[in-house]
């Protein structure tokens, strides 16, 4: 029997480092806000997908007014976020009943592949957990003061969402104390005792953070367009 499936989007963003008085999450970039391609792409892998979004409280009227701009109607249960990422997860935690298994995902991740999100659901179930990640692509090195040194590449990865994980392993994780450290959902995971399994990610799945990004993921949404109007298959 299949185990029930979420979505936790968490959308806390307020567009700083995009130096817009809009927060990131709302802005328009092919044709819709950022946050509903994101919504979106967990329909495309299934429209039974239980989707719970967690916002600022502020917020709320704005993302109602854009759902009615946008006539976007596809279900979901929004949720007032806290003051951290932290918190706003383990809110939105609180609003998922039974057992089963939750994808967190960050709300401006919009070019996340259903295939992707497949993957997580099916890592998860059979390991507790599944993070997506990335081998760099560049020379890193270490810094210390005025010194630095070279390091293997090949023993790190970026880390992105979605994170997944059974939802009864991840709200025990989350009842653990906040600490700044604790700068994703593995972390917390991993904090409370358990082991983080890693899967293949994208170089696609960016996370919107600077207005580069914008410019990468409008070219990289309209160029996955031309290419499903072009083949007729599904971007």
């Amino acid at each position: 029997m299949k185990m029930a499936e979420y979505a936790l989007i968490v959308a806390g963003g307020k567009g700083t480092r995009i130096k817009s008085k809009l927060p990131k999450q709302f802005i328009e970039i092919a044709g819709l806000p950022v946050l509903m391609h994101t919504l979106n792409a967990f329909y495309r892998y299934t429209p039974d997908i239980q989707v719970v979004l967690v916002l600022p409280e502020d917020d709320f009227g704005l993302w109602q007014q854009l759902c009615t701009a946008f006539n976007f109607k596809k279900p979901h249960l929004l949720r007032a976020g806290g003051d951290s990422r932290f918190q706003s997860v383990k809110k939105g935690l609180e609003a998922i009943e039974g057992p089963g298994l939750v994808c967190i995902h960050d709300g401006v991740r919009p070019l996340v592949h259903e295939a992707l999100i497949a993957a997580s659901f099916r890592l998860a179930a059979i390991h507790g957990s599944a993070v997506a990640a990335v081998r760099l692509k560049e020379s890193i090195r270490m810094t210390d003061q005025d010194k630095t040194q070279a390091t293997d590449r090949s023993r790190f990865r970026i880390i992105q969402t979605p994170q997944t994980f059974r939802v009864e392993l991840i709200k025990e994780a989350y009842t653990i104390k906040e600490d700044p450290s604790l700068t994703d959902d593995a972390s917390v995971a991993e904090r409370a005792g358990h082991t983080i399994s890693l899967f293949e990610g994208s170089y696609e799945n960016i996370k919107i953070t600077t207005t580069e990004d914008l410019i990468i993921a409008e070219a990289l949404l309209q160029y996955r367009e031309k290419q499903k109007a072009g083949t007729g298959r599904p971007s």
